[in-house]
């Protein structure tokens, strides 16, 4: 009787074994090129070039078993003899295609290698050197990815979009190094950066790696938002109904009127304002050096209520007197900056005195762990008011930052939890002009020092003065079409020049390219579908709004009502 070989008893008990995976094929071979002007690829006649996108990842497996991560920075039609360029072949003829492709004529890649990966390591590192001569160039599988990047399960993580031509395969961001130094979302208007924004945002509050304070100019990121077919989607209260979020607001009556919750008002009394709070608004006032000067002199000779008293028609001044006659002051710049400073009439939530500090109010939200959007209302159209605020704000919550950081030191108690701050319009707030000396500029030169960084949203990448934009850590840019904006973007990135025309490709929506601080490489993304029931699922949300949250939405309307009622 034969023997019966191991392998067939198990074959009989398991059934037939599967197949050994097939190695994926090649797209083509290495045939040129270097390490900084990157490496040229001729493309195996097989390969269909149109599935082929600039963006896109490779892999080059070298000789001595290191994988070479790139980036896909040209496609090109190169020809064997110049002539055939000028005397092409008659196509209809189908064996004559067969014989000239991949032969007389081909495809061509430029490729930008990134990283590489020996055999015995286990995270990758930079590009030092080249693969040899015709070393094959692979597409980059799932796993690869997720090993350059990280897997979305893991803590701190956060899926932010699938690679270009890889369907199904997550990108994952790694949070807690894009808190570690300022970031910012570029993107000319209506390429998504709001929900781009937003998204980043929930990704945040989701894995808990920071505290967050969004200055909401146009009221998207607190209850809901609108897609630009008038379609609503929820907010970041929505979002996280469990109490991980509060909303302040400017104009209450908005607020009611959208149906957002809000846990408080802010009004800031005119005795609260100091000189750096009008100098921030300096070139939107027009106020010259000397106006700005004598600020610092009207606040020390009429005290804490300064503003109100310059506003005050019947007030007679009577301190300035001798200042005026001295010459302490001019009359003329007297005049302007109170004709100036009424602007501040406009704007409702300043009042003469008020009762509450509205920092201290925020502050107290965010010393409990919850994130705080402040929605300005019908104050979003004002830019001057949009400025005041967040620079009132943010420099008062800086001082308390500063002051427990530095408390804390040695000991690391009391330290405050690492704040993000999110600002738009951001090159009105770091414009090269004021960049110096207004407390975002500051913070973004800090890079975490006293555990607060920016969050800047923009259109104008190149309004930012370079210094600042230069400690930009992580930068996810939406397309863009200026040539200024694009060098701005890519000051101070290694290897920008080969990512300029990856950039310019891009659609002109859902897609991004990131690069810097929080990705090992740059990454040219097509980022998930904000408000798709998908996208909510992956948050533990439901689409449909919960008992809870209608609840306090009803709480939210008849608090507004009784407002009303009370004068509020």
């Amino acid at each position: 009787m034969d023997e019966v070989s191991p392998e067939r008893e198990l074959e009989a008990f398991f059934g037939p074994r599967p197949p050994d995976p097939q190695p994926p094929e090649p797209l083509g071979i290495v045939v040129g090129g270097g390490l900084s002007e990157g490496l040229l690829v001729k493309l195996d006649r097989r390969t269909v070039i149109e599935g082929l996108a600039v963006g896109r990842y490779v892999v080059v497996r070298g000789q001595t078993g290191r994988r070479f991560f790139s980036m896909v920075t040209d496609v090109q039609l190169e020809a064997l003899n110049p002539l055939i360029q000028k005397s092409p072949p008659d196509t209809s003829d189908p064996f004559i295609n067969r014989v000239y492709a991949g032969t007389a004529v081909f495809g061509q890649l430029e490729i930008s290698p990134m990283l590489v990966l020996d055999q015995d390591a286990s995270e990758p590192r930079p590009v030092k050197t080249v693969p040899a001569h015709f070393t094959s160039v692979y597409p980059a599988s799932e796993e690869e990815v997720a090993l350059i990047f990280g897997e979305e399960e893991r803590e701190g993580f956060f899926h932010i979009g699938e690679p270009l031509e890889m369907e199904g395969t997550h990108v994952a961001l790694n949070l807690e190094r894009f808190v570690e130094r300022s970031a910012g979302v570029f993107g000319k208007t209506g390429t998504g950066k709001t929900f781009l924004t937003r998204m980043l945002l929930a990704g945040l509050i989701k894995e808990d790696v920071a505290v967050n304070l969004v200055f909401d100019m146009h009221n998207e990121y607190g209850w809901k938002g609108q897609t630009e077919a008038r379609q609503e989607v929820k907010g970041l209260r929505q979002l996280f109904p469990g109490g991980e979020i509060s909303v302040f607001t400017l104009d209450a009556a908005s607020s009611r009127r959208r149906g957002s919750k809000v846990d408080a008002v802010v009004r800031i009394g005119y005795d609260q304002i100091e000189p750096e709070d009008v100098d921030s608004l300096s070139s939107l006032m027009a106020l010259s050096d000397v106006q700005v000067g004598a600020l610092y002199f009207l606040q020390r000779l009429l005290g804490p209520s300064w503003v109100a008293r310059l506003l005050d028609e019947d007030d007679p001044l009577a301190e300035l007197d001798a200042a005026l006659e001295r010459g302490t002051i001019h009359g003329g710049t007297l005049g302007a900056i109170q004709r100036k400073l009424g602007m501040f009439r406009r704007f409702e939530f300043l009042r003469a005195q008020v009762s509450e500090d509205p920092v201290r109010q925020i502050l107290d939200h965010l010393d409990r762990g919850r994130n705080v959007v402040l929605e300005f209302g019908r104050y979003g159209n004002s830019l001057e008011a949009y400025i005041l605020v967040a620079n009132y704000i943010t420099r008062r919550i800086h001082e308390h930052y500063v002051q427990r950081t530095e408390a804390a030191l040695g000991t690391r108690e009391g330290e405050p939890r690492p704040l993000v701050i999110t600002i738009e319009e951001a090159h009105k707030f770091l414009d090269p002009a004021i960049a110096q000396h207004t407390i975002f500029g500051t913070i973004a030169r800090e890079l975490r020092k006293y555990n607060v960084t920016l969050f800047v949203v923009d259109q104008r990448p190149s309004g930012i003065d370079p210094e600042v934009m230069s400690q930009i850590g992580t930068r996810v840019t939406c397309l863009l079409d200026d040539e200024t904006d694009i060098r701005a973007v890519f000051s101070g990135i290694s290897g920008g020049a080969s990512l300029r025309e990856v950039l310019a490709r891009l659609d002109t929506r859902q897609q991004a390219l990131i690069m810097g601080h929080a990705v090992p490489m740059p990454v040219v993304v097509k980022t998930r579908t904000y408000g798709t029931p998908e996208f909510y699922a992956a948050l533990g949300v439901d689409e449909e709004a919960t008992p809870k949250e209608v609840l306090e939405r009803n709480r939210s309307l008849l608090r507004g009502s009784a407002e009303d009622a009370a004068g509020i």
